[in-house]
């Protein structure tokens, strides 16, 4: 009599559509305190990190070029926006926490913006051509599974894709200096570990991001449940706020 072997369950993807929404709600409570992230496209305001505007579904800067990269997508696509006329501004200001040729008028024609389908679509594809889609494919390479492919989204989303100690990069070569990706024969839980506590290390240096909060109690705690595939239900605090998809 033969004899049967029960599949092992297919892992999920954090690409899929169900869990690239969870990945999106999880950034947004942590982004906006709010599981609404769809609600987050016409959010501005300087929160004081060193960034000048933050806005968007995922806290686009005027600081750090993405902002500049979505108006100029933006902008390509319907010229003669809303926020066209600030490109200048936005150039003039990449790389600091300056308001300079932006203000007064700049977080109203944010919002004017967000008011379209166009503006709202352009959000999304610079999201993932700039975050979302690098980290997914990183973490793929890396032989992570859905959780480990948020843990690197989230990473890229607050530090960025750069290669120094403070950003994405530098923080996956210091979590590989103390454990193996699965894709070099590690464990995987082993090396989420060893992920999140050189992204801790690296949130404690800058005072906006000082509070750890979106790793330790709710990344940390996922991870310490097994949870490697990232199925709900899911139950994390942030900020001291707590959370829960069913």
């Amino acid at each position: 009599m033969p004899l049967f072997r029960r599949k092992a369950a297919r892992r999920t993807a954090l690409d899929e559509p169900a869990k690239k929404d969870i990945a999106m709600r999880l950034v947004s409570s942590a982004e906006n305190s709010s599981l609404d992230w769809e609600a987050q496209y016409a959010y501005i305001e300087d929160i004081g990190d060193g960034r000048g505007y933050t806005g968007g579904i995922i806290g686009f800067c005027s600081g750090t070029s993405d902002m500049l990269a979505l108006v100029e997508l933006y902008t390509q696509r319907v010229p003669g926006n809303a926020l066209a006329g600030y490109l200048p501004a936005l150039r003039a200001v990449n790389g600091t926490a300056s308001h300079r040729g932006l203000d007064p008028g700049f977080p109203e024609a944010w919002r004017q913006a967000a008011t379209t389908a166009a503006f709202r679509q352009a959000q999304r594809d610079e999201r993932d051509r700039g975050y979302f889609d690098p980290a997914v494919a990183r973490a793929k390479k890396d032989g992570v599974g859905t959780l480990g492919q948020f843990v690197y989204y989230d990473a890229m989303v607050m530090h960025g894709p750069g290669t120094d100690p403070l950003s994405f990069g530098g923080i996956r070569d210091r979590a590989r200096e103390h454990a193996a990706t699965p894709a070099e024969g590690g464990d995987e839980t082993t090396y989420l570990n060893a992920f999140l506590d050189a992204r801790v290390r690296a949130m404690r240096q800058e005072e906006a991001h000082s509070d750890v909060t979106r790793v330790e109690t709710a990344q940390r705690v996922f991870l310490r449940e097994g949870n490697l595939d990232l199925d709900p239900p899911l139950n994390w605090q942030v900020y001291g706020d707590s959370y829960e998809i069913g």
